[in-house]
């Protein structure tokens, strides 16, 4: 069997620089699994690794997409397992980072697969989200999937605040006429890897510093014009990110510059908290300090 390292934990906590690291170390190549760092319009904000980190080892899926473009969990899930395919045909090693715990999952355990959905059944369901806000969502989910909203409610409630997710979830019920958790927990196809599962991690309040520093720093390299170029497409998916949100509010004469930072800086540590509450949930992880030495993540991969 292949072996596929899987790095993950939360955001600014070093998985890129260990990604790297352990790429040259099995002399292997790295798949991106970070949702944001897809886009090619958006690199300061989403923190897309450095030209010189994607020099020192060969990066796949970052900045391949625009986003203009409708881009799922699904696509991805399929490019990916196919660029694996690919890379195992020369190497037995290969790595995935990124912190957007969906796409690992979608990864490393597959994806339920969902029928197409009409395009004039989403874009139904986007203008009654823009005319009504989230509560038709939510509602119009309850009606539909009672017991999946039932579930969300109880072990999941960010979700019922997310347009994306909600306006997903209420286009395949209308879309297939079926409710949408009839189509969860299929049988997954076989991956023809193992994962080495390491996942990174620090003292709340370290990792927290390590957050506002990270955000002094995008201020420093122009994400404020970068923002400002993308404000004219601020209701694209793809945008309502943590980062840019803000200062769009900021734009729109609703913040202040001050209180747009003070708010990424809240918001990515809310994010990040809620990416180790994810993450670890992941069966057969292995938790390592952030500063551990690398030697004994390679002795960890090595045993397993």
């Amino acid at each position: 069997m292949k072996k596929l390292i899987t790095i993950i934990g939360p955001t600014a906590i070093g998985k890129t620089a260990l990604s790297i690291k352990l790429a040259n170390h099995f002399n292997c190549e790295i798949i991106s699994c970070d949702s944001r760092q897809f886009f090619k319009e958006m690199e300061i904000g989403t923190a897309v690794p450095s030209k010189e980190e994607l020099a020192s080892a060969p990066h796949h899926f970052i900045q391949n997409k625009s986003i203009f473009e409708n881009y799922t969990v699904g696509d991805f899930e399929k490019e990916a397992l196919a660029k694996l395919d690919d890379l195992y045909q020369t190497n037995d090693y290969a790595i995935l980072v990124g912190g957007s715990g969906l796409y690992v999952d979608a990864i490393l355990k597959g994806f339920d697969y969902f029928p197409e959905i009409d395009s004039s059944v989403r874009e139904e369901v986007n203008l009654n989200y823009e005319e009504f806000g989230i509560e038709f969502l939510q509602q119009k989910l309850q009606k539909l999937d009672n017991d999946y909203f039932n579930s969300i409610s109880k072990e999941n409630p960010q979700t019922l605040q997310n347009p994306q997710r909600m306006m997903r979830f209420v286009e395949v019920c209308i879309g297939t006429g079926k409710p949408y958790s009839s189509f969860l927990n299929q049988k997954k196809n076989p991956r023809n890897f193992t994962p080495i599962i390491i996942g990174l991690e620090a003292d709340r309040l370290e990792m927290y510093d390590r957050i506002n520093l990270r955000v002094d720093m995008m201020m420093q390299a122009g994400l404020l014009e970068e923002s400002k170029k993308l404000y004219p497409n601020k209701t694209l998916n793809a945008l309502q990110t943590v980062g840019y949100r803000e200062l769009f509010s900021y734009f729109d004469g609703d913040f202040t510059l001050d209180f747009a930072i003070e708010e990424i800086k809240k918001n990515t540590r809310r994010f990040a908290k809620r990416q180790m509450t994810w993450f670890k949930r992941t069966e057969n992880a292995k938790w390592f300090d952030y500063k551990t030495d690398f030697a004994k993540i390679i002795d960890y991969i090595k045993e397993k």
